[in-house]
């Protein structure tokens, strides 16, 4: 992986991240570089599924994508969240 798709991926993920936090109701207690984290991971294994489901490759913007990336990362902040509060 080149230096500008590390790069990529973490913007990405930065807002990812971001718009799954805001996603999910409530305060949650997690930091900054975790949301990042799963903003990260939920970019790829959401990129993973379009691709898996055909739909990563549209002519403009990968709506799709988008929503399972979202999806994804909303779900891992309030995963996370829970565990969090758990301790």
């Amino acid at each position: 992986m080149e230096i500008s798709g590390i790069i990529s991926a973490i913007v990405i993920g930065v807002i990812i991240g971001t718009i799954g936090r805001l996603v999910v109701p409530g305060r949650q207690r997690i930091g900054i570089l975790w949301t990042i984290l799963v903003g990260i991971a939920a970019a790829l294994v959401g990129s993973g599924l379009a691709s898996a489901f055909d739909v990563a490759d549209t002519d403009g913007v990968d709506w799709i994508e988008w929503l399972f990336q979202i999806g994804l990362a909303a779900l891992g902040v309030a995963a996370l969240d829970r565990s969090k509060v758990r301790r």
